[in-house]
């Protein structure tokens, strides 16, 4: 049984998700955690991997270090996205069965199931149907990962734990307007608009020096920096400013705050265990566990939603020649409260956090 005194490997700490956890297992008063950065321990290499458990003796793991990101960069980055996190999940699978690891959890991601499977989706639809195209290199190194840790129980005896979190968003959000996910980019496009609205050039020169896009900071002249906001889609015209988005805005989205899912993941960590999750099947399999709201909202209503929270006043336009991606993904999440957990924090309540840590101090 885990307690506040034993010794946790936290691997992707500086995440969204890894991140969370710290905090939340610092907030619960546990004080042997582990962590290192990238780098001082790179995960692509097994042999630094081994070495760090050898070290370490790690008794339990969360494994939320992956390379992530929003549709344009599943698209963009396919091999890097396939190749990193199978190298990774590998290499920290297998050396914490290796080192006795007592318990490890997997976080995955929701894009792992069919693009057109049943609504809400049912940890079971797994592997039933063809998956989203854009994301589809990410998607099948988390369902390999999901079958490695059954697969480790089952020959080895391991308690090894997959978790499927829906969207999320929270401190320490990638607010990089190329690979960011929905939320993130939603915030940091709004609140540019308004600024540009406002002709507030402090704090977008501000906004820029803290994080570049495509190399151009806060010290660009005036029409480069017009032109780069506008080739994501923050116009400024004669009826005023704009913010153009991807797709219709007709799919839905569920979302969580990383608080939450945080939450889960202790919770889960302390009182779940495989031998729990598998008992009466016939076949061994679907063994993880969505963690997510059962919620889900358009991703129109979702950026009217943060518009409103930022105070931008224009309009928004939709380029329905981008993809939208998958329709829908609204997670059963029947079996995490069956388990015991249910989400607290409501995603308008959420998007006000999260737009107010984004703002300078």
């Amino acid at each position: 049984m885990i307690s506040v005194n034993s010794k946790i490997y936290v691997a992707g700490h500086r995440g969204l998700v890894g991140s969370a956890i710290l905090r939340k297992l610092a907030e619960r008063g546990y004080k042997n955690i582990v962590t290192r950065t990238h780098a001082e321990l790179e995960l692509l290499d097994a042999n630094q991997v081994n070495s760090f458990f050898e070290t370490e003796k790690p008794e339990y793991v969360f494994l939320a270090a992956a390379r992530v990101g929003g549709i344009m960069a599943n698209n963009t980055y396919r091999a890097q996205f396939i190749y990193e996190n199978l190298q990774i999940q590998n290499n920290v699978i297998h050396t914490s069965y290796r080192q006795g690891v007592k318990k490890l959890l997997f976080l995955g991601s929701s894009c792992i199931y069919p693009r057109d499977a049943q609504q809400p989706i049912k940890e079971e639809y797994l592997l039933t149907s063809p998956l989203e195209y854009t994301n589809e290199p990410y998607a099948i190194a988390k369902i390999a990962g999901i079958k490695m840790c059954e697969s480790y129980n089952l020959q080895y005896g391991t308690n090894f734990i997959a978790v499927m979190p829906t969207n999320l968003y929270g401190p320490g959000d990638n607010y990089d307007l190329a690979k960011s996910h929905v939320l993130p980019a939603l915030i940091r496009k709004f609140h540019l608009a308004k600024c540009l609205e406002h002709d507030d050039w402090t704090t977008i020169r501000t906004n820029l020096n803290r994080l570049p896009i495509n190399g151009v900071d806060g010290n660009a002249d005036t029409d480069e920096i017009i032109r780069l906001l506008s080739g994501y889609g923050i116009n400024r015209g004669r009826m005023g400013v704009s913010v153009t988005l991807w797709g219709s805005g007709k799919p839905f989205r569920e979302f969580m705050h990383s608080n939450d899912m945080a939450d889960a993941c202790l919770h889960i960590m302390q009182n779940v265990d495989f031998d729990d999750i598998q008992k009466g099947l016939s076949e061994v399999r679907n063994t993880h566990i969505n963690i997510g709201t059962g919620k889900d909202v358009t991703i129109s209503d979702l950026a009217q939603l943060v518009k409103n929270t930022v105070g931008f006043t224009g309009e928004i336009f939709w380029d329905t020649s981008k993809p939208d991606g998958t329709f829908r993904k609204l997670l059963d999440v029947s079996k995490l409260n069956e388990l015991g957990w249910k989400y607290h924090i409501e995603l308008e309540d959420g998007i006000k956090m999260v737009y107010n840590d984004y703002l300078p101090k």
